[in-house]
């Protein structure tokens, strides 16, 4: 914990200039973004870093090609060539995967009309990724004998991109490469709200770990509190143009229904795009689209059993899932943005919202609020940020600076050079394709050469730690120095896919995951170890 306590301590210490105000996606990339160009920062949240909505999504890095329905060509053009622009420079963490989608007669549209819409998909996105193929039954049934073809019109087959690890540490390294540039980052950590005073934002804040208060000083705020923007806005008495209404989408974990590396795409009972998504040796399946008036929901019985009913109508399994399939649950709120002059209600209204973000400025106080936004946009939001602040009087140094990407070709030859010498470029079992030095890269990029040499000085931080997991000792160890993890959840739900993949009966016989704890909290390790398995589901 000497991380965070630093940084608790840091943040109430001189004028920063800039205070983000959340620690998702939109917080992380603007924190990332300025920090790398040599603006003081420093980036609070009240819970985990991508502790909300950002560890909710699909794990896709897509172009939105449903939003070609609502006619939002100038979305799907951004997002795709926004996807693109990750798949290069997260060449790791984020890879192109085929979409392997099916039509069932008496849909909305004929297949060759869908058919056409992929191709223009693709000629959106410049050609980039592999062009589409048109499935015939038969294909159908000999690539993916899974999927059923008792009611089949039609099929094709579309490239888009997905992360490798979960969203939530895909956020949480972008809020890593801000500290290592020198911003001051501190998880668990409420904003009580900010007042104006001298030209400078004082924000009352409070430590939700110990309950101390303290203040933080910083000439621009930053409002990235994702669903809660609105919310943290009364508290600051700050009026915008935009506003959030609230879409929750659910995903249910289940047993691996293919082995093959596809995302099988359908559209369920209500029209909808419906994913059978891989996530290691399981499949998420979902999702949802219904309106709430809150960004706290969870997943109902009915969300169950819609999802459930969907996948197996559309799947030959030996037998149909059921609720006590279902290993681990999403369940999340998209924030979409609507102009508060407009309302935004009524169905028709609601299905055809924009998903794209906003930002509203108020120069005169120096306060920026960033709405709604989507993962695949996130470089473009960090840019766009960046922009902003230089314009209220902060220096952005550096404009043409390549804050985000991962590391040199040359850093990583020199990292799988040790790696190799040190007999890591090896699968980590004979049914793992992904070599342990690829593993590491993926998940830590230039920080995995400390554990190489962690590793050098004592063997056994290369031996795995917990029983059906795949993190090696000397990882647990660098998480802890690093990574801020306060909760055990921390690690088993958003710097690791633990929770996601394995059932909660299985973590908690896990052996290995105490001494896991030890590691990561030293003494209080078996108090942390019954608080997450004391707390609900």
């Amino acid at each position: 914990m000497e991380l965070r306590t630093g940084n608790i301590e840091k943040l109430s210490q001189g004028v920063h200039d800039v205070l983000v105000i959340g620690g998702g996606v939109n917080g992380a990339v603007a924190a990332a973004a300025l920090s790398g160009r040599g603006v003081k920062v420093a980036l609070i949240d009240r819970q985990d870093f991508a502790g909300f909505t950002s560890q909710q999504s699909s794990n896709l890095a897509w172009g939105g090609i449903k939003y070609l329905e609502s006619h939002d060509f100038a979305l799907v053009r951004g997002l795709c060539k926004s996807r693109n622009h990750l798949l290069e420079n997260f060449p790791s963490r984020i890879q192109e995967i085929r979409f392997f989608t099916t039509i069932e007669k008496g849909f909305r549209f004929p297949p060759w009309f869908i058919w056409m819409g992929t191709w223009v998909y693709w000629l959106f996105g410049n050609c980039f990724t592999r062009p589409p193929r048109l499935l015939s039954r038969r294909l159908t049934e000999q690539e993916e004998p899974v999927v059923s073809t008792d009611n089949y019109f039609g099929g094709f087959e579309y490239s888009d991109a997905y992360l490798r690890d979960n969203d939530a540490r895909f956020v949480f390294q972008f809020v890593r490469s801000a500290m290592d540039r020198g911003c001051v980052a501190a998880n668990y950590v409420e904003s009580l709200g900010a007042r104006r005073e001298d030209d400078v934002w004082v924000a009352k804040a409070r430590d939700v770990i110990s309950g101390e208060t303290l203040e933080i000083r910083a000439r621009v705020l930053i409002n990235a509190a994702g669903p809660f923007v609105d919310e943290h806005n009364a508290l600051t008495g700050e009026q915008t143009e935009h506003k959030h209404l609230f879409s929750k989408g659910i995903h249910l974990i289940v047993p691996q229904v293919t082995t093959h590396r596809k995302i099988l795409t359908f559209f369920a009972d209500d029209g909808r795009l419906f994913f059978a998504i891989p996530m290691g040796n399981r499949t998420c399946v979902g999702t949802t689209d219904t309106r709430v008036e809150s960004p706290h929901s969870t997943v109902t019985e009915e969300d169950r059993r819609f999802v459930l009913d969907n996948i197996n109508k559309r799947l030959k399994l030996d037998k149909p899932l059921t609720s006590a399939d279902i290993i681990a649950e999403r369940c999340g709120v998209r924030p979409l943005v609507v102009k508060r002059s407009s309302g935004g209600s009524g169905e028709r209204d609601w299905l055809l919202l924009s998903r794209k973000h906003e930002v509203d400025i108020n120069r005169e106080t120096k306060h920026i609020s960033i709405f709604g936004g989507k993962l695949t946009d996130c470089v473009n939001v960090g840019d766009e940020i960046s922009g902003i602040v230089s314009g209220m009087g902060v220096d952005v140094l550096q404009p043409g600076y390549k804050w985000y990407g991962e590391p040199p070709a040359s850093v990583r030859a020199d990292f799988e050079r040790q790696a190799k010498d040190m007999n890591l470029d090896r699968p980590a079992s004979p049914q793992d394709a992904e070599t342990i030095s690829e593993r590491l890269w993926r998940r830590y990029d230039k920080r995995a050469l400390e554990l190489l040499a962690m590793i050098r000085e004592d063997s056994r931080q290369a031996e795995t730690i917990i029983e059906g997991a795949d993190y090696l000792r000397g990882e647990i160890a660098l998480m802890q120095r690093q990574e801020m993890i306060v909760r055990l959840e921390d690690f088993l739900r958003r710097r690791s896919m633990l929770a996601l993949t394995m059932r909660r009966e299985d973590i908690h016989q896990a052996k290995g995951l105490l001494e896991a704890c030890e590691i990561l909290f030293g003494n209080e390790a078996r108090a942390k170890y019954d608080e997450y398995f004391a707390a609900p589901a």
